[in-house]
């Protein structure tokens, strides 16, 4: 009885601290921002917002022009042109906004401008080749730019990276190392790269391009400072160079007999991820990568294989007046996932035709067809869905949770739509379920994709080797299964709960992996939790509603660079951005804090930074592809976020106001 009054007395408080004005106020805004959404809708019934990238995606696709002797088109001249837009005032090129200069992405920059006939004693060439000697040159460079350099005869193959395309021969049973121990990204990106590396095709650069200009000479021996961290490091690091090295004795000395079936196993691989695909992966590297390649082995480039690469090269491609953007690649299932998703956490009657429409365009986009995720799988259903147009070999657990969850909040649709909608979300959680980790976690791509010792490997530096367990995903599978029946007593569940618990940071965060960063790693794994049963008194949960109030800006939002993946006492810091706010907002909100001070100061920083339109503009980058090496600007994070957020308090107060009676588990529209 005392309980409660309690909270009928907290529920009196929260009503009276939110005054009619104030929910007109609030109810406005989310009106604005549900109708701005709305009309960015396609007519087949999807979303798709720009996916922005660095500058190193500007710089290839120039490099692959002049591979293919296109050096010379208007497109070419407007990449060049948005690349010297780009640059930092101090000369170099960032791979986030509020960046440091990136070697690599520097190195690319500065020889493609003067490939474009830039004058290398031109101001911002100076000061470009400043800032790339004093970060160490060419010899500093990662794996992939070394072999780029390579194919333009401004690097020594002998000194890049060995990818030998014998790794395809490995055989899938074999437990040291098989092609299918890489993520699914790396094996996309690596396959192409191992058939370039086997031609080691040369493209001349005109003289005035060469940039022998940025080698470092060497500065003698340093000892690095040892730990039990970095004896393992080096030894894992010494053994694949020593293999590295050996396998290029054999090489020069034409002892590589397996070689000729190796390149067309490698060939074959690639051909046959072609189907049902916008490129292979569907993404910018390795469809470059797959051009290279097939022109190297003796393409022509009007070979219908090579012709259909470049269209989906060009498709990538956002043209300007006086510049030229290239996407890493396209968002649309992502997109129309985290649209509905929030469009149907309030009122959906006004826009359930639309939603309906949205339903019957991810139908049409769900994978039919087993995938690479089959070979660590092979007992798991079909069924999921990918992030882009076209990726039938690559559904992600990601996409698929969040699917899961946006499609159990909407009306069902009636008739045959409603049957195929069912039938979808059976298998899709099917699928889900069957990609479990042994150590209770989900991943995106692949099962069982965790030998870390491969990250060791020489090219292996993009930082993505293996795709392991992460919170973020896990958090979203559980949110996913909570939605469609699963609790605590699930032994699925419990070990997906366990696996979050564990990886908790010591201060009472998260880290993400696929969004900047342990604000987005923190508030999923709270929505997880919560929305799963979880007893949001415990103490490791009250911990981290803690670590994210900790968090907020004297604005009222919170914010973070990218910068806290290199350096963890960044973590939670940065300017305020509408995105990550709303992550904030809704991480808070699933620890019990809805009637919270600083989720109060959070609705209040959206509100106020709500442009007249009903959209918000994120000038910070909040999307993670391959933690500090590449990131992302998911366009519409800055609208379906602070939507959730805004609809999500404002469903919770009500609920408050309602019924007195506090939060009893997780509350479903």
């Amino acid at each position: 009885m005392e309980q409660e009054q309690t909270r009928s007395i907290l529920a009196t408080e929260i009503a009276e601290r939110v005054p009619e004005v104030e929910d007109r106020r609030l109810s406005q805004a989310i009106a604005k921002t549900r109708s701005w959404l709305l009309s960015k809708q396609h007519e087949d019934g999807h979303w798709c917002a720009e996916l922005e990238g660095d500058t190193i995606l500007e710089s290839e696709y120039i490099l692959a022009m002049h591979f293919l002797g296109r050096s010379g088109r208007e497109k070419v001249r407007k990449a060049a042109s948005y690349l010297r837009q780009r640059q930092l005032p101090d000369g170099g090129w960032a791979i986030y906004p509020g960046g440091s200069p990136d070697l690599s992405a520097s190195v690319k920059a500065y020889f493609v401008l003067k490939l474009v006939g830039d004058d290398p004693q031109a101001p911002h060439m100076e000061k470009a080749r400043e800032v790339i000697l004093s970060m160490g040159g060419l010899d500093a460079c990662n794996s992939f730019t070394k072999i780029y350099l390579s194919i333009f005869g401004q690097y020594e193959w002998s000194k890049s990276p060995g990818v030998p395309p014998e790794l395809i021969l490995f055989p899938k049973w074999y437990p040291f190392f098989n092609i299918y121990d890489m993520s699914s990204w790396s094996r996309a990106i690596v396959i192409p790269l191992s058939i370039i590396w086997a031609k080691k095709p040369r493209c001349p650069v005109p003289e005035h391009a060469a940039i022998k200009e940025l080698r470092v000479r060497p500065r003698g021996l340093v000892l690095p400072h040892w730990s039990r961290a970095s004896l393992m490091h080096e030894g894992w690091s010494l053994f694949f160079r020593v293999l590295d090295r050996i396998h290029k004795v054999f090489e020069r000395a034409h002892l590589v007999p397996l070689r000729r079936l190796a390149v067309r196993r490698c060939e074959e691989w690639v051909l046959q991820r072609l189907h049902k695909s916008d490129g292979l992966g569907a993404i910018f590297p390795p469809i470059v990568n797959t051009l290279i390649a097939l022109r190297s082995l003796g393409y022509a480039e009007d070979h219908p294989t090579v012709v259909e690469q470049i269209h989906e090269l060009e498709k990538l491609e956002l043209e300007e007046e006086e510049t030229l953007k290239v996407q890493p690649c396209f968002s649309p299932v992502w997109d129309t996932a985290l649209s509905v998703n929030a469009l149907a956490e309030g009122d959906n009657l006004e826009a359930r035709g639309q939603i309906h429409q949205a339903v019957e365009w991810l139908l049409d986009h769900e994978v039919q067809a087993p995938g690479d995720w089959r070979v660590r799988n092979p007992e798991g259903p079909v069924g999921g869905w990918y992030f882009e147009y076209a990726n039938e070999f690559y559904p992600d657990c990601d996409d698929t949770a969040q699917l899961l969850t946006a499609l159990s909040k909407i009306d069902p649709p009636g008739g045959e739509t409603g049957w195929r909608l069912e039938a979808a979300t059976k298998r899709a959680l099917g699928w889900l379920l069957s990609m479990q980790n042994r150590d209770g976690g989900w991943a995106s791509f692949d099962k069982g994709c965790n030998k870390e010792y491969l990250t060791y490997i020489p090219f292996a530096d993009h930082n993505a080797m293996i795709d392991p367990s992460t919170t973020d995903i896990t958090a979203r599978a559980l949110e996913a299964l909570a939605r469609h029946g699963y609790d605590l007593q699930a032994p699925e569940v419990q070990r997906g709960v366990d696996f979050v618990r564990r990886d908790q940071e010591a201060d009472g965060s998260w880290y993400g992996r696929w969004g900047c960063n342990y604000l987005y790693g923190t508030w999923l794994a709270l929505c997880g939790l919560e929305a799963i049963g979880e007893d949001l008194s415990q103490e490791y949960i009250r911990r981290a509603a803690a670590w994210i109030r900790s968090c907020q800006n004297p604005d009222g939002g919170w914010g973070e660079l990218p910068d806290s993946y290199e350096d963890a006492g960044k973590k939670g810091q940065g300017p305020s951005t509408a995105a990550q706010t709303a992550w904030a907002i809704m991480g808070l909100i699933a620890a019990g804090e809805v009637e919270g001070d600083a989720v109060a100061r959070g609705v209040d920083y959206l509100l106020s930074t709500q442009q007249p339109d009903g959209g918000w503009t994120d000038a910070w980058w909040t999307g993670t592809g391959f933690p500090e090496v590449f990131y992302l600007n998911y366009h519409y994070y800055a609208i379906y976020f602070p939507l959730q957020a805004l609809e999500t308090y404002k469903k919770r107060l009500q609920f408050l106001q309602r019924s007195a009676t506090g939060f009893v588990g997780p509350l479903f529209s």
